[in-house]
């Protein structure tokens, strides 16, 4: 940054965070089928940097979470919440309002306009990948991008990031129900999860892609299982087999649920847990290396610093 006062800390060959020439020699050693070469390891910028109420906000919105899910198979049968018809929309009323303190929160310890503008491009991408398989066979392509997203930009900013994509994508679709908060909260918990990986600054290449394809597989499967758990308590009282049925001991309800899901769900679970892994496979390369091409010239980590600027003579 030039001008009236001066030039700005992360500027410049020197100071963008590349750690490479300013024709971006690392950007050539990421790109598929690029010869393998010896290198200093640099860390990974992160957008977010969570701080102590960034973490509080996020395991409190979890356990939220949490009992929102599986409140038909926590509750005790004896308490008025097990025979409560009012419990799913309670808690589809307070998700929204907990899933907005955790993105004020990370917003408030860490977010600059930088942060903020690659979180836009890629919730609209998230959002626009989405109806491309148009729910058919749970061909969801979306999945592929937050699991590679949440891993080069770390766990907070996958949680805003994965939420965000989700509403986004719901307006986008006209999928706005009590059950999107679910989706969005669903979706944070894939992408942070992506960001908890091991290996973020030093694991590369072909190890790391299947590392993510198979985090991709499993996080897919399970996001269809718990928005199960959402929509199984709606069923209740139909009188099938499968049935939620208020006060049932766990064990009983619990293999209820299990029937319901491989019914209902299997047939969406697996394709969509087979289309992540052949995308992460197939592109997870290229993607990787410009998101993190992306990241390094954003230096998140450069810090800011203005020098006064000295007249001509």
């Amino acid at each position: 940054m030039t001008g009236r006062y001066g030039t700005a800390a992360g500027d410049g060959p020197q100071g963008r965070g590349d750690g490479d020439d300013a024709n971006g020699a690392a950007d050539r050693s990421e790109r598929p089928g690029a010869p393998e070469r010896p290198r200093a390891v640099q860390r990974q910028a992160r957008p977010i940097r969570l701080g102590p109420r960034s973490v509080a906000a996020l395991v409190l919105v979890s356990a939220v979470g949490v009992a929102a899910f599986g409140w038909p198979l926590l509750a005790d049968s004896e308490s008025g919440l097990a025979h409560s018809r009012d419990a799913p929309w309670l808690f589809a009323a307070l998700l929204p309002l907990l899933l907005a303190v955790v993105v004020a929160t990370i917003a408030d310890t860490g977010m600059d306009a930088k942060a903020i503008a690659m979180l836009g491009v890629l919730a609209a991408a998230g959002a626009a990948l989405r109806p491309l398989g148009a729910g058919t066979a749970g061909i969801e392509p979306m999945f592929f991008l937050m699991v590679l997203s949440g891993r080069v930009l770390g766990p907070g900013f996958g949680f805003v990031l994965g939420a965000v994509a989700m509403f986004a994508s719901a307006l986008l679709t006209g999928g706005v129900g009590p059950w999107m908060p679910f989706q969005m909260l669903s979706m944070g918990w894939v992408t942070m999860g992506a960001g908890l990986l091991p290996g973020p600054h030093r694991l590369r290449g072909r190890a790391e892609l299947w590392l993510l394809a198979g985090y991709g597989a499993v996080a897919s499967a399970l996001y269809g299982l718990v928005m199960n758990l959402q929509g199984w308590p709606y069923i209740g009282g139909l009188g099938s087999s499968i049935s939620f049925v208020p006060g049932d001991p766990l064990p009983e309800n619990l293999s209820r649920f299990l029937a319901y899901h491989l019914a209902t769900s299997l047939g969406w679970d697996l394709p969509r847990a087979v289309l992540t892994v052949v995308l992460v496979l197939t592109l997870g390369g290229t993607v990787l290396a410009a998101l993190r091409r992306a990241t390094r010239r954003a230096a998140f980590d450069a810090p800011v610093a203005f020098q006064p600027h000295e007249p001509a003579p």
